[in-house]
């Protein structure tokens, strides 16, 4: 196999997990991808085993809890984790000059500044939500809302499994940013994240959340523009994480050749 046509050496971060295991399906039957890294947490039963021992196949890839084992021959990390452990694994990456792609969610400015910081030495995709058809509603979000600037209020409403620690999601969140941008507004002056008791009436300048959990949901999001005589509502609704993956390998392809610089998937899927 010539450089040209050489795999993607991709490593997966909480491998062990509902998504590190959709990722590694995903990157065994792409074609163009390589499992070269599987991590996981200290006291993980998994430690040591093969990592696509729970598909009954063979990766020839252990799962490990040693940072800079689990990235050695990796170009690209993957990481659907949680804040704490992905900044120690940006921090791994950054040292070993490996490619991050990020799907977590909930980070402090704080952490989204060191983010940008290291994405000056390695390149970095950072998107709350990694599904192309997400990404796709986020353009279609920005023109409605500067279409229905004005007579029209507007809700996001979300919808995930139990598990989920964080809310809203940085997907609901990610579509208020969106749409505050296109009305010329800051998210963080608008946003509106309970309601309860005697609230008055409605700000029309606000964009409201409510987040749902339960069961096995893996993600709708809903977000409603009501008017006066009208109702619009843009969803996106997933049943598998399998476009989640999908999207991650669109973006480990993106940063294949790139040095450094912070992306997001618009610039993975052309979509400024």
């Amino acid at each position: 196999m010539t450089a040209s046509t050489a795999p993607h050496r991709v490593a997966i971060a909480g491998a062990t997990g509902r998504m590190g295991q959709m990722l590694i399906e995903a990157v065994r039957a792409s074609g163009d991808c390589r499992l070269a890294g599987a991590l996981d947490r200290d006291g993980s039963p998994a430690l040591g085993q093969d990592a696509g021992a729970f598909a009954g196949w063979a990766s020839g890839v252990s799962v490990t809890a040693d940072l800079a084992a689990g990235l050695k021959d990796a170009h690209c990390l993957i990481d659907f984790t949680r804040p704490e452990a992905t900044m120690a694994h940006l921090a791994a990456c950054r040292a070993a000059g490996v490619a991050l792609v990020i799907g977590t969610t909930g980070f402090s400015d704080a952490q989204k500044a060191e983010i940008a910081a290291a994405a000056r030495d390695i390149a970095i995709v950072m998107a709350p939500n990694m599904s192309v058809g997400v990404n796709v509603t986020f353009k279609l979000l920005e023109m409605a809302a500067q279409a229905l600037s004005t007579g029209y209020d507007i809700e996001i409403i979300e919808a995930h499994h139990r598990h989920k620690v964080d809310a809203p999601s940085g997907t609901a969140l990610k579509m208020g940013e969106v749409i505050a941008a296109a009305l010329g507004r800051d998210l963080k002056d608008c946003a509106v994240y309970a309601r309860e008791g005697i609230t008055g009436e409605r700000d029309p300048s606000t964009i409201g959340f409510a987040a749902i959990r339960g069961g096995d949901i893996v993600g709708d999001h809903t977000v409603l523009f009501a008017g006066t005589g009208e109702r619009i509502e843009i969803s996106h609704k997933s049943s598998s994480r399998a476009g989640y993956a999908q999207g991650s390998l669109r973006a480990v392809r993106f940063v294949a050749g790139k040095s450094a610089g912070l992306y997001d998937m618009a610039d993975v899927l052309n979509l400024r």
